[in-house]
């Protein structure tokens, strides 16, 4: 049975909470996974690139010499392609939707593939957060030095914001993230909406240790907190 180790905002480890063997079996097909990235990154492009053709370009239609008498070879007008200012020959142009389709479950496969990956490797963690009072960049940059957090890109991520919620996981949100907000390559958002490509891109992902993190990282998983075997 594997385990996600705890830390404290000191770099100590304060214990560990145990995941089901079933849960680290949840491999995909490589090239499903691949694909959903593709797709993922696809899908990020505005497709709202755009050149003016010799026909839209604002020139004057007038012959900029005449047509014989000069030596120089024959022009038709100054927005033709070889003028500074002309039209583009096959430039950009706008095109219609590319979006690629995802299927949700192959989506839910791939993410799970890739947490699955990262849990294999020892790369998930837990960060206990009772005593974060205010934003200090300095205890979580030393935090990730004293756990020997190691990678180029880091991930911290916490409970999805429900309705309803007490101010003190409100307040304690807005802390982490103006904690984390000046550390280069390091990030911070809500698990639920972490992609498989922020899985990917990150080397470590750290989850803050509260209730609804852990359970969406379960959920996540295919389990749930306190689930035997």
């Amino acid at each position: 049975m594997g385990a996600l180790r705890k830390f404290n905002l000191e770099g100590e480890q304060v214990g560990e909470v145990p995941l089901q063997e079933q849960l680290l079996k949840a491999v995909a097909n490589p090239q499903m996974v691949k694909d959903y990235l593709v797709a993922l990154r696809a899908n990020l492009r505005q497709w709202s690139a755009n050149t003016q053709t010799r026909s839209e370009v604002n020139r004057t239609k007038k012959k900029p010499y005449a047509q014989k008498g000069t030596g120089r070879a024959r022009q038709g007008f100054l927005g033709a392609p070889q003028y500074r200012g002309g039209g583009r020959v096959f430039g950009p142009r706008p095109k219609f939707d590319q979006h690629v389709r995802i299927n949700q479950k192959e989506r839910r496969a791939a993410v799970r593939s890739l947490l699955v990956e990262k849990l294999a490797e020892d790369r998930v963690c837990l960060l206990q957060l009772d005593d974060l009072v205010e934003p200090k960049t300095r205890r979580f940059t030393s935090f990730l030095e004293r756990a020997k957090i190691e990678g180029r890109r880091i991930l911290f991520v916490d409970g999805a914001a429900g309705v309803g919620e007490d101010a003190s996981a409100l307040i304690r949100r807005r802390l982490v993230g103006l904690s984390l907000r000046n550390i280069p390559f390091v990030n911070f958002m809500p698990l639920i909406s972490v992609s498989g490509y922020d899985v990917a891109l990150h080397d470590q992902l750290i989850v803050l240790d509260d209730g609804v993190a852990l359970q969406e990282l379960m959920t996540l998983l295919g389990g749930s907190v306190g689930d035997k075997e």
